[in-house]
This record gives structure tokens, C-alpha cells and sequence, in this order.
């Protein structure tokens, strides 16, 4: 929050400070039509739960759109990423690659609408990508 803080009062946005995790949303159940989620998955310790939050919070039809990184389906790549993960979490604040983040989604209990994969540029070991669109049905 330190540093997004200048960000905040820079902007005519409405911003509110509704949990730090991701695990525990303090906000009221069915309130929202969108939620945004932007290269967070991957560090949340627990995800599940998180996405569980987001779906709480969203009302029904409402849209859950995500970037995320993760597990790739090039095998060679993931068994790079199976073998990098444990120290790259110490490193990284967390963050594991090898999550495959359209199957938390759906298992969160949404559909997915859209989805696209991709590698960005640099180390495929960390830039395997998911950004879609999923519905709280």
C-alpha cells in the first residue's frame, strides 16, 4: 500500500483497501459486476481460496478477467518450471509457476468465456501466460 499510495490520490478512481491476501475480501457477498486480477495468482498462498473470494463478491453473471502466469504445456519448460519453483519462491516473494490457472478458475466455479495462452518475451520457465474472461455463474 506504501507504494501504491501516490498512485491512489493521484487518481479520480474510487479505491478502497479490501484486504491484503486475496484469501479474505472485506467486502459485502454479490456486490460487484467485475473483478480484475493481474499477475496475482501466482503469489496468493492460497488460491483457492482467493478465487472463492472473488466469486463471493462478484454478482451472479458477474466477470472475473485475469493475466496470470503459469504452468506451461511444453513439457520441457514445465519440468524446468517443477525444478525452478522451490527456490524461485524464496526469491520471488512467493510466486509459483507452475500453477495451471484456467483449472483454479474453473474450479473456483466459474466458466471460462475466453481465454488466450501465450509466452511473453524472455524466459519461457516464467512467462508461460493465461489472460481470459470467466463468468460467476
Amino acid at each position: 500500500m506504501r507504494i501504491a499510495e501516490p498512485r491512489i490520490a493521484a487518481t479520480t478512481t474510487k479505491v478502497e483497501l479490501a484486504g491484503l491476501t486475496g484469501e479474505k475480501l472485506d467486502l459485502p457477498s454479490e456486490e460487484f459486476d467485475a473483478a480484475l486480477s493481474t499477475w496475482t495468482l501466482c503469489t496468493i498462498p492460497d488460491v483457492g481460496a482467493a478465487l472463492e473470494e472473488i466469486r463471493r463478491v462478484l454478482q451472479p453473471g458477474g466477470t472475473f478477467h485475469f493475466v496470470e502466469h503459469g504452468r506451461a504445456p511444453d513439457v520441457s519448460v514445465a519440468r524446468w518450471q517443477a525444478r525452478i519453483e522451490p527456490p524461485w519462491k524464496h526469491l520471488a516473494g512467493g510466486c509459483h509457476v507452475t500453477r495451471e490457472i484456467s483449472e483454479l478458475v474453473e474450479r473456483a466455479g466459474f466458466r471460462i468465456d475466453k481465454i488466450e495462452t501465450y509466452y511473453i518475451s524472455g524466459e519461457k520457465v516464467f512467462g508461460y501466460t493465461f489472460e481470459g474472461v470467466a463468468t460467476k455463474f
